[in-house]
């Protein structure tokens, strides 16, 4: 049998006393916690473990003897920490001592109760017991089945330390019966501003719970749920962000105490993502704002239209000619281009009949920027939206037309092979026309057929101006996306505090000699940065559907439309 004993390196130069920890019978591994040095009275320290075993639910117990030679040279030491071994009755009674100068330590197994004592191999490994404590493990995402069992087992050793937090509150200026030699023993590691933090977050938290209730209420209300107000919400990114940054302060300022680590974690990654939005809104807000930017702006969004209307009406004009040397079919060329045109003019009426407002419309949309970057982001991309609704309209009246024609060819086709679609059972059936059915078919087919090529033409060019507006709002929203879900404080504690973020452990061999315990130092691998992010990542709502390539080309083939905003079907993360 191997006995593993994992020892704080902490420990190394206490003085000489007793080792208090868990045993795992499971693994026939010892826990060392701390060391309880001379003086003491052993009715104490059980008092004192029964207490610690209540309050930590561990089972914590005097595992052995600790002699350190340097600072006790007295001989009868080691046979009264023997003796110590008929007190405490631990089974087995472990032993081990520092000799002097040496690095060379001694570990051996007491077995008084046992009738047939076996030799054991034994394996002394150090840890860091404030790198364990504060860390927690997080299995690999590709964990098979014994990895998977042994991370469980490394589990149990970062479970035990993790748990005796009581244990470690007590230090070497505390005046009790027992003084202990553990990782805080030199003085407890804390923050006068984190606990006072600490005390005022409660009512804070309190007041933040109750005003965020009421106004997810007021959000939740069915005035909200009436036309226009529930088109305008859920159609705008703005709303969309702003209800999900809502949900971010509920969360955040919620006075229930985290259940697990992942809780605490996302809470956290929450909270630093809204501080960061906002300081990054706050910067851009400061920036627009400074040097009369808002005004400069105004000023040149007004051309910028203009500019766009005169390509557009170039480019109308250039597809009621011959475009490519392309014969398209003259009436429906000059009736779609006129038709186009009447809508630019429109256009350019209802830009200049808001051109003395745009200034005011900006300076207020400016100081959206406070709520976070995000925000003005989608404010951006509404506003994207919105002058680009022309376009839009030419890319929805294209494609309705398109989709007519190839709908119609198709139907048409059917009835030449003598086919129907059947609606009731969504299958294509086999039918009999007459001949005036077949008369009046080929006339439309060779109509529609004909007319194709000018609708394709239109429809191909607006859907290119359409997917070129999709993409800048995507970029937009990528951004948003970023933001949103970046797990910032785990990344910043993996970069900072590696060890926070246990992924597993490996092994350094300090010593192995013969007749000696093999030595072993452990060491804790943190996770990577990608596991980090797909482990912490941040849910967030999603303005686009997922379309795959091959879905994608067949809408735009068949004509269906590209939404410029989440709708109804689209699915959220």
């Amino acid at each position: 049998m191997v006995l593993k004993v994992f020892f704080p390196s902490c420990c190394s130069s206490a003085d000489s006393g007793i080792l208090i920890g868990r045993w795992i019978s499971e693994q026939n591994s010892a826990v060392i916690l701390a060391v309880v040095h001379f003086p003491f009275i052993p009715v104490q320290v059980k008092q004192y473990l029964g207490e610690v075993q209540r309050v930590t639910k561990v089972g914590v117990s005097v595992l052995g003897s600790w002699t350190n030679s340097k600072q006790e040279k007295e001989e009868s030491l080691s046979e009264f920490l023997e003796d110590l071994g008929t007190i405490f009755c631990h089974e087995p009674w472990i032993q081990i001592s520092k000799e002097g100068d040496s690095k060379f330590w001694s570990c051996s197994i007491l077995q008084k109760h046992s009738k047939n004592p076996q030799e054991e191999e034994i394996i002394l490994v150090y840890y860091d017991q404030r790198k364990v404590m504060l860390s927690h493990l997080h299995p690999p995402l590709d964990t098979a089945g014994q990895r998977a069992e042994d991370a469980s087992k490394l589990s149990a050793i970062f479970d035990t330390v993790a748990r005796s937090r009581v244990l470690f509150m007590t230090d070497r200026y505390d005046e009790g019966p027992i003084k202990l030699t553990h990782w805080q023993s030199d003085g407890v590691e804390a923050s006068i501003i984190v606990e006072l933090l600490k005390q005022a977050s409660v009512p804070a938290c309190m007041l933040l719970t109750f005003l965020f209730s009421m106004l997810s209420g007021i959000c939740r209300s069915r005035v909200l749920k009436f036309w226009p107000l529930s088109f305008l919400w859920s159609k705008l990114s703005t709303c969309e962000q702003l209800g999900h940054r809502l949900q971010h302060l509920q969360v955040i300022s919620s006075n229930k105490k985290a259940q697990n680590q992942n809780q605490l974690m996302r809470k956290a990654n929450i909270f630093v993502s809204l501080l960061i939005d906002v300081a990054l809104g706050i910067l851009l807000m400061s920036w627009l704002y400074r040097k009369n930017r808002i005004g400069h702006l105004a000023d040149t969004l007004i051309p910028v239209a203009d500019h766009v209307a005169e390509e557009l009406q170039d480019l109308l004009q250039w597809l009621m000619g011959a475009p490519a040397g392309l014969k398209m079919n003259r009436a429906l060329d000059q009736v779609l281009g006129r038709f186009f045109l009447y809508h630019i003019h429109l256009w350019i009426s209802y830009i200049h009949l808001l051109s003395p407002f745009i200034e005011m419309i900006l300076w207020y949309v400016g100081l959206s920027a406070c709520l976070g970057l995000t925000v003005a982001l989608c404010i951006l991309s509404d506003i994207i939206a919105l002058l680009t609704f022309h376009i839009y309209c030419f890319y929805v009246y294209g494609a309705r037309l398109y989709c007519l024609k190839i709908y119609g060819l198709s139907s048409l086709w059917r009835l030449f092979r003598g086919k129907k679609w059947n609606v009731l059972r969504q299958r294509v059936d086999s039918c009999s026309y007459d001949l005036d059915q077949l008369f009046i078919g080929t006339l439309l087919f060779t109509i529609l057929l004909f007319l194709l090529p000018t609708t394709a033409l239109y429809y191909l060019v607006f859907t290119l101006l359409r997917l070129l507006v999709v993409i800048v709002q995507g970029l937009i929203h990528l951004l948003v996306d970023l933001i949103d879900s970046l797990p910032l404080y785990s990344l910043i504690l993996r970069l900072c505090r590696s060890y926070r973020l246990a992924a597993g452990v490996k092994f350094r061999v300090l010593e192995q000699q013969d007749g000696k315990p093999l030595r072993l130092l452990m060491q804790i691998n943190p996770l990577s940065y990608g596991g980090v992010v797909q482990t912490y990542r941040l849910p967030t709502y999603s303005c686009y559907p997922k379309d795959s390539w091959a879905s994608l080309c067949k809408k735009l083939f068949l004509g269906e439309l590209i939404y410029p905003w989440k709708h109804k079907g689209d699915k959220q993360n």
